[in-house]
């Protein structure tokens, strides 16, 4: 048995984990778990990146002997680094509203269809490619020599080695999906210094060291991890790694780059051993998150249950809408846009959520299969969202099929069996990797119940006031 340390920062909470790892059995305890509490000083968002990485050193003081570190997170945002290698303030969050209006400049400046020919990715607002258009010209950005992604800084940081881990770079809006290496003429075309982007490196690699334990680039992309823990068989499946959002795809060698598929803004992102990860990003349990905060914190299970007695499809909303993506007054949004009384009690707000999110699973997991041409049998969720029988059943109705819930923790699960199989304690590919955890891990099924009629309805009631949306 060896232990590996996987350092796994999500949007609202880290955790340092420890996986004990043998030849056929993985175990995971938690050896120290934070809040990341972003902070909005000077007008702009910014995460907390000093206090992220001290609590990292908390984290891996605490795990005890180690046999391997390593690290992944959120995607898209960044750190500039200057000529002596010093952080040049602190990384913007994505929910920051600086990058309000560049998705058009940079349309206009190469055109919606090549972006994604050369990318593969779904157009957003906030990746790496709008914030540093959004920064060019300012003090900081004419200062900078590297940017360097937030696991890459963390890394850096332990081991003084600059690069950037492949599965995160391809989440940038900057690698062309077809090289997998950095696209020099789309950097060029954006007006951005190529000498930024420091040279890639594959999961599996080593970085450098930390105290003597190897640092290793594991799918620093903290999906590209989970996507590695879903403890899929042989089985044609779709995965939903749920958790602030909801990654909702399927595994395949290669991208799918037709017209259809930017239209319908499905993403090509780089996943471990060269794979394709398939996907759509849905707003997750963000309007939940946001919601609890709002009334106090409540007891997940009571609220869930208050959930559970609600009628089915009361209200819905389109969770994709950008009015949800901003912190603040979300429980005032959701009741104006279902239409819901203004004095409408928790319970009928979270039915609105998770019926609104299962319907969206459901959309992203069949057009998945219709623009992959790729039949599906099973869903897993795993992450946070695993946890809640009322979504995983409520998407196992939405979508028709079988979900298999779990493992939890399967970032972190993803992160500890990469470096395990760099160490040489386990071999083979994805499969053989996903067989431990088969083995190791709870995982809970859900059966679809006969509700098609009525799920079909309620998707063409999204459907129309997503298209009342957009025409507005």
């Amino acid at each position: 048995m060896r232990s590996f340390a996987a350092v796994d920062l999500g949007a609202s909470s880290g955790r340092v984990m420890v996986g004990r790892v043998g030849p056929s059995t993985v175990r995971l305890t938690a050896a120290h778990r934070f809040p990341n509490q972003p902070v909005r000083a000077g007008g702009t968002l910014y995460w907390d990146i000093l206090a992220l990485y001290r609590e990292v050193l908390d984290g891996l003081r605490a795990a005890g002997p180690l046999d391997g570190i390593g690290v992944d997170s959120w995607a898209v945002d960044h750190g500039l680094l200057d000529a002596s290698g010093a952080l040049l303030g602190n990384p913007v969050h994505y929910r920051d509203d600086r990058t309000a209006g560049v998705p058009q400049r940079i349309a206009a400046t190469i055109g919606d269809h090549r972006r994604y020919q050369v990318t593969g990715l779904q157009k957003l607002p906030f990746d790496t490619a709008c914030q540093l258009v959004a920064a060019r010209g300012t003090p900081q950005y004419e200062a900078a020599r590297r940017m360097l992604l937030i696991p890459d800084l963390i890394a850096y940081w332990l081991t003084g080695e600059v690069g950037a881990e492949y599965t995160n770079a391809s989440t940038t809006g900057l690698l062309d999906v077809r090289t997998r290496d950095w696209s020099g003429p789309l950097i060029d075309d954006l007006g951005l210094r190529s000498s930024l982007f420091p040279p890639l490196r594959r999961p599996g690699s080593l970085i450098g060291r930390y105290e003597g334990v190897p640092v290793v680039a594991v799918g620093s992309h903290d999906t590209a991890s989970a996507v590695v823990g879903v403890p899929a068989a042989d089985e044609r499946f779709a995965y939903i790694s749920c958790g602030t959002w909801s990654l909702v795809g399927l595994e395949l060698a290669d991208p799918v780059l037709t017209e259809e598929s930017r239209a319908a803004d499905f993403t090509n992102e780089g996943g471990v051993d060269g794979s394709i990860r398939y996907l759509r990003n849905v707003t997750g349990l963000w309007p939940l998150q946001e919601c609890m905060r709002e009334w106090g914190s409540p007891d997940i299970t009571a609220l869930l249950r208050a959930a559970a007695a609600q009628p089915p499809f009361g209200a819905l909303v389109d969770l994709d809408d950008p009015i949800f993506l901003p912190p603040g007054d979300m429980t005032g949004r959701l009741v104006r846009a279902a239409g819901l009384p203004a004095d409408a009690g928790p319970g009928p707000v979270t039915r609105c959520i998770l019926d609104s999110l299962a319907l969206a699973h459901r959309r992203a997991v069949r057009q998945a299969q219709q623009l992959a041409g790729r039949d599906v049998d099973v869903v897993h969720i795993v992450g946070g969202g695993a946890r809640n029988a009322l979504l995983c059943q409520l998407t196992a109705d939405a979508c028709g099929l079988p979900v298999l819930a779990g493992p939890v923790e399967a970032t972190a699960l993803g992160n500890v069996l990469v470096q395990a199989r760099a160490a040489g304690v386990l071999h083979g590919g994805l499969p053989a990797l996903r067989s431990v955890l088969r083995e190791t891990q709870q995982i809970v099924r859900y059966e679809p119940r006969r509700a098609e009629v009525g799920w079909a309805a309620a998707a063409r009631r999204v459907e129309e006031v997503r298209c009342g949306s957009r025409s507005s």
